[in-house]
């Protein structure tokens, strides 16, 4: 069993060791990558929680020519706090030259 200064030593050096961004944004990538086998093409968004980090994660699918045709998809990566993979799932499937829709469209101003 673990005493106090133990513990409080523990948390300290976690602490220090804390990943950058940019460490954890490319170790997602990576083991994302590793484990689907497709490239990872950007990240288009990063959240610091509880447990480590939540990332939404672009993959090209599937090549096509013209590339503006092509298959990419938006993974959800979760990554605990020594930047190792927890999960992922696919979020969503899109066409490369379709643009997500605004949603409802506002009046004009006049």
């Amino acid at each position: 069993m673990a005493n106090s200064s133990e513990n409080t030593g523990k948390r300290n050096q976690s602490a220090a060791e804390k990943l950058s961004l940019l460490e954890v944004a490319r170790r997602a990538r990576a083991q994302l990558a590793e484990l689907t086998g497709m490239e990872a093409d950007a990240v288009s968004s990063f959240t610091e929680t509880d447990d480590g980090w939540s990332l939404e994660i672009e993959v090209l699918e599937l090549s096509r020519i013209p590339d503006t045709t092509s298959l990419l998809a938006s993974y959800e990566v979760t990554l605990d706090s020594q930047g190792e993979l927890t999960g992922y799932r696919r979020i969503r499937r899109y066409v490369r030259g379709r643009a997500d829709s605004a949603g409802p469209s506002r009046p004009r101003p006049t």
